[in-house]
């Protein structure tokens, strides 16, 4: 009787896990570099991951080198899990649009190419019409000295980076890049969005 106590308390517990993730969604941003991106949304309340990938290129399973050469047509993305019941799309929007230079073709300050575009991967209709709507709304009011050129396109396979990749930041943070480049965007992060980080 005691083992078929705990056999029901483990099922009601995975029973229990399926009903949250079920209420998770997802939601893929490109804006440069990963790295920065990934440790940005990291930040996030109600974000429960985020992972470095690469999305909307024409070869299966590329590796990163595969990816620097420019011509798989995919973007160094992340995927971001998200509780829509603490954090919504459009919040993480702002967090996009504020947190990188969407004015930009193919480059994030020194990191040029097509791997580096600004791009948001919609997984359903919602999402495309909130990503649309706020980009018009950016070019129409002239956020931005120059349009934003963000590309907006419909969810495609997205290949997990190499491990090393994964939580870059928080493993790698006196490294000169983060240092130099990430650190001034976690800074801003926090001045811009304190009360929507986790503490």
């Amino acid at each position: 009787m005691k083992y078929l106590s705990v056999i029901v308390l483990i099922l009601l517990s995975v029973n229990a896990a399926d009903a949250q993730s079920k209420k998770l969604q997802k939601a893929t941003f490109g804006m440069g570099c990963f790295w920065c991106s990934e440790a940005l949304f990291q930040r996030l309340n109600g974000v429960t991951a985020v992972r470095s990938g690469y999305e909307g290129g024409n070869v299966s399973n590329p590796s990163y080198e595969d990816v620097c050469t420019g011509t798989t047509g995919h973007a160094e993305v992340i995927e971001v899990t998200y509780d829509p019941a603490k954090i919504k799309y459009e919040e993480l929007l702002e967090v996009f649009w504020k947190s990188h230079d969407p004015t930009t073709l193919n480059r994030q300050g020194a990191d040029v190419g097509t791997q580096y575009r600004s791009v948001i991967f919609y997984h359903n209709e919602e999402q495309k019409q909130l990503a649309e709507k706020y980009k018009k709304e950016l070019n129409d009011t002239r956020a931005f000295d120059k349009p934003v050129v963000t590309a907006i396109s419909k969810a495609a396979p997205f290949y997990l980076a190499e491990n090393y990749h994964q939580d870059y930041f928080n493993k790698n943070g006196s490294a000169p890049y983060c240092r130099m480049v990430i650190l001034p965007k976690m800074e801003k992060l926090e001045k811009l969005f304190k009360a929507r980080l986790k503490h």
